[in-house]
Parts: structure tokens; C-alpha cells; sequence
């Protein structure tokens, strides 16, 4: 009896249409389709989206390019706007795709080779403008031009990276496995080692340790940056063109493509995902962060983070083996409230131990008393790291489940777009004005590399961005999360019907025939004039 015939049998409802308890809980049997290999090159996947120096992205534009803040608000501005639109045509172009290869995949490959080389480039652009000033035009215009190129790349990578994800399998459960063995296998093995790697090599030369009698303070940390973003780009890359090859769609996808229209229906009829939209938009506004920017500028010890962090890196991997645990205590919603939002939340007492003596002899600038406050930090916000990782992503495969079970068809690209585009303007305008902020804290961007301090005000706004600023201007996003119902129940039972439904159609389209498929296209079709009045 092959998958499709097992699963028609076990959901077939009775006389009545109803689905007994047995049959729902069929759901959430432990069925596997994603296999070793495949779990591997995923793992893989989930590693390359963070080996990287990213996080010193903002430094290395700052500091080393040295870019003017108003040229990067005007670059992060244009960016935006271009973001935006190419993200309505990608969105629709991703949804109408379809080839033996699959629905997604095409896009790894496709731009994953260039998205690499623009990413190279990037780290290389030291090299090209060897000490130009911050208002040097045509070292801007190539950080531009870059900016665009990658962002219109990332659009295609980013929608066919989460579309995967939704496809990989049919089962909710081993969804969910999925999910839960890569984070935890790709944060036990060192997901963040480059940034770890990096922070060292700061500390070290900023010390003096490592110097040279040939190359200045600058070209040393010039060379860092450049080799670091280079090597780990190069690394990205092949990690993520390996999980092409590997893995495979298996959802089957809608045979008559939706119209552009059918897919802004089928978001304005989709309540999940409108809440979790508006929440990660809401989100979105936060202004602040600057880490790197608090323990260099700061304390002048990027290394610290590494020891602040180590009980939590114990904590990491347990947080895992707890997803579970709070699966069964919490629902969804309580639980992505919990993963998104404890970390700025955690921040607020953090921030009034170390205003502790105001801005000129503060704790924040003392490295034992912060030392201790942010371990303390970081152990309890790693307990939740799992749920932070793994409910996100389940909740938003489940508002995709959501859309075939409501309207026939899935458009995961078009959701992802109209996603993307709510929390790319947030991030938009919290980009902008957090390069206003660092104005007004009068950051200076020649000082880090010559050797030099930042005064005390700048010291102690670059701690309030860190610490008490992201909750101050994040916290709005919990209210739509509190009106998400897909839990419990209801959930049980789309899943229920929609294996029944899948099982149903796969049968339909097995010989492949032109008729076979042009009925299967209107049992799709169907689905959404049958459910347009239809809750769960």
C-alpha cells in the first residue's frame, strides 16, 4: 500500500463527514519522508544562513569603509524602495513557477552562485577604495549598486529558502523534526564559530597582540574583515548549492497557477498569516541593537560576549529538548510571545544596573558588573532559544497549510512576499533611524581604528541602544498575536482533512494525462469556492 493510499484510509471520514479522534490523532503519528541525507544537507542549509561575519556588518561600513551616515541613509532608503517592488514581481514570478526540478529549487541554484559572488565582492570593496574619505561618491555608488544587486537576489533566495521548508514534507510532525534537529545540530556545531572567530581576532589586535611592523592598526583590521567575509561567503555558498541537490519538494503544489489576485485573495483570507504579519511588523520597528557596538566601543572587550555567553551555550542545545516540553504546557501563540520578545524584555533590568552611576562613572562601562548581568541574561534567554528557533517557522508553514486547506491552492512566494514586504518597510524605517541615533549620539567613525575612545554621552547612547531602546520599540508586537486561534482542535482538524484532500488528488494526477490533470486543476480551483464562507 503506497503513502497516498495509507493516508486516504486513515483520514476517510464517516457517513456523517465527521473525523473521529483516532483519525485526527493520525496527524500527529511520527511519519517520516525526509530521510538522513536529506536531514544532513539540511543542516547544512540552516548552517550556511549563519556562517558568517554579518553581524560586523555595520561596523565594517562604519569603521572600515567608512561610509558617511547620510549616505547610508539615502543607501538605505533607495534599497528599501527598490526591495519593495521587485519583491510584488518576484513574488508572483516564484508562484508560477514550475519545473521537473520543482517549485523552489531552480532559485538555490539559479542565484545562489551570483548571490555568492555579490557577497565576495562586498568584503573585497576595502581593496578598491584603499583610504578614501566618507563622502567619496563612487566608493558609495559601488556600495550601492551592490546593495541593489544582492537585495534583488536575496528577494528570489530568501522566498525559495522558506518555500522549501513548507514543501520539504507533508507532515506536520516531521516538519517539526526537521526544524527542531537542524537548529539544534546547527547551533551545537558552532553556528556562530565565525563571529566567535572574529570577535577574538578584534580583541587581539585592539590589544596589540597581534600588530605589525609592515601594515598600521588600519590595514590590519582592513585585511581581518576583508578575509573573514570572503572565506565565510565562500563557505555559505557551497553549503547551500549542496542542499540543492540533495533535497526534494513533495507538496504537491497547485497545477492551475493562481493569479496575482488569486494570491492577494488568498492572504486577505488568511487570518494566521495576517496576524503573524502584522506582529513581526510591528516587531520590525524596533530601533536599536548595536552589540558589537557596546562591548568595542564600550568596554572595549568584544571577547567578553564569548564568556558572557558560555553557561548559555550549555543551556543552547538543552533548549532544544525542551521544545517539546513547553509544546505540551503553552500554546503556540503563548510560546512565539515567549521566543520572540523575552530577550528585549530581559534587557529592561539589565539597563538600570548599569545606569547605576549615571553616564560618566556608570556600571555599563564597568566589565565585571556587566559581566554578570548579561550572563545572567543571556542563560535565561537561551532557554527559550529553541522555542525562538523552532515555533516561528512552525506557525508559518501551518498559515501556509492554512491557505491550501481555505482556498485549493498554496502561494507560498506571494505570501512571503506581502510578509516581506510589511516588516522590510519597519525595518526600513528602524535602519534609518537608527543611523539617525548614532548622528545624534555624534558617533565618530574614525576613532575605532585609530586607536581612539568615543566620549561618554555616545558611550552611554550606544549602551541605551543596546539594552532598554529594542523593548521600548518592539513591544507592540505582541498585541495581534494575542487573537491567533489556529491551536488545538482546529488545528487538528485541517491537518486532518487536508491529508485526506492531498491523498485524494495525488491519485488523481498519477498517470500524468492532460485530462488527469485538467480535473485535478479544478478540484483545486473548487476548493476555494467550498470554503469562502468555511471556518475551522
Amino acid at each position: 500500500m503506497g503513502v497516498a493510499d495509507k493516508d486516504t484510509k486513515a483520514v476517510q471520514t464517516d457517513s456523517s463527514g465527521e473525523f473521529s479522534a483516532e483519525q485526527i490523532n493520525y496527524v500527529y503519528e511520527n511519519r517520516r519522508y525526509v530521510g538522513r541525507k536529506e536531514t544532513i544537507a539540511y543542516v547544512m542549509f540552516d548552517m550556511a544562513q549563519s556562517i558568517n561575519i554579518n553581524k560586523y556588518s555595520g561596523r565594517f561600513v562604519n569603521n572600515i569603509l567608512q561610509i558617511d551616515f547620510s549616505l547610508q541613509q539615502l543607501a538605505t532608503f533607495i534599497n528599501g524602495i527598490w526591495d519593495i517592488i521587485n519583491d510584488i514581481f518576484t513574488g508572483a514570478i516564484v508562484d508560477k513557477t514550475r519545473t521537473r526540478w520543482g517549485k523552489f529549487k531552480p532559485y538555490l541554484i539559479g542565484l545562489g552562485i551570483p548571490g555568492t559572488m555579490g557577497a565576495i565582492i562586498y568584503w573585497l570593496m576595502p581593496l578598491f577604495f584603499p583610504q578614501t574619505g566618507p563622502k567619496d561618491l563612487n566608493k558609495f555608488l559601488m556600495y550601492l549598486i551592490l546593495a541593489v544587486v544582492r537585495e534583488g537576489v536575496d528577494t528570489f533566495r530568501g522566498i525559495a529558502q522558506t518555500g522549501m521548508l513548507a514543501t520539504i514534507t507533508p507532515h506536520p510532525v516531521d516538519r517539526t523534526r526537521l526544524i527542531t534537529i537542524a537548529n539544534f545540530a546547527s547551533g551545537f556545531l558552532g553556528e556562530k564559530l565565525p563571529e566567535q572567530i572574529m570577535t577574538l581576532l578584534l580583541d587581539l589586535i585592539g590589544n596589540g597582540i597581534i600588530k605589525s611592523e609592515t601594515k598600521s592598526i588600519t590595514q590590519i583590521y582592513t585585511s581581518l574583515f576583508v578575509s573573514m567575509g570572503v572565506i565565510t561567503s565562500i563557505i555559505s555558498g557551497a553549503f547551500s548549492l549542496y542542499f540543492f541537490f540533495v533535497t526534494r519538494e513533495r507538496v504537491l503544489q497547485s497545477v492551475k497557477k493562481p493569479s496575482v489576485m488569486q494570491g492577494i485573495k488568498s492572504i486577505l483570507n488568511n487570518k494566521p498569516i495576517l496576524l503573524l504579519t502584522l506582529s513581526q511588523t510591528l516587531s520590525g520597528l524596533s530601533v536599536g541593537g548595536g552589540k558589537q557596538d557596546y562591548f568595542i566601543d564600550v568596554l572595549n572587550f568584544a571577547t567578553l560576549a564569548a564568556f558572557t555567553g558560555l553557561p548559555g551555550s550549555i543551556v543552547h542545545p538543552i533548549s532544544y529538548s525542551l521544545v517539546p516540553w513547553f509544546r505540551r504546557k503553552f500554546s503556540s501563540r503563548t510560546l512565539y510571545i515567549l521566543g520572540a520578545y523575552i530577550g528585549d524584555i530581559l534587557m529592561v533590568p539589565v539597563f538600570f544596573v548599569g545606569a547605576i552611576g549615571g553616564k560618566k562613572n556608570g556600571l555599563y562601562k564597568k566589565i565585571i558588573p556587566m559581566a554578570i548581568a548579561l550572563t545572567v541574561w543571556e542563560t535565561v534567554f537561551m532557554l527559550f532559544y529553541g522555542v525562538r528557533k523552532v515555533i516561528p517557522s512552525e506557525l508559518y508553514n501551518e498559515a501556509m497549510d492554512y491557505c491550501e486547506w481555505k482556498n485549493g491552492y498554496r502561494t507560498e512566494a506571494m505570501t512571503s512576499v506581502a510578509k516581506g514586504l510589511a516588516t522590510k518597510l519597519a525595518s526600513l524605517f528602524s535602519n534609518m533611524v537608527q543611523l539617525q541615533i548614532k548622528k545624534l549620539i555624534k558617533y565618530d567613525q574614525t576613532l575605532y581604528i585609530s586607536g581612539k575612545q568615543q566620549s561618554d554621552d555616545t558611550k552611554f547612547g550606544l549602551f541605551a541602544m543596546f539594552t532598554i531602546v529594542p523593548f521600548a520599540t518592539t513591544s507592540l508586537g505582541i498585541i495581534p498575536m494575542l487573537f491567533y486561534d489556529l491551536a488545538g482542535e482546529k488545528r487538528e482538524r485541517m491537518y486532518a482533512e487536508l491529508l485526506a484532500r492531498r491523498a485524494e488528488m495525488s491519485q488523481s494526477a498519477t498517470s500524468g494525462s492532460a485530462e488527469d490533470l485538467e480535473r485535478l486543476a479544478e478540484m483545486q480551483m473548487k476548493v476555494g469556492e467550498k470554503n469562502k464562507n468555511k471556518e475551522l
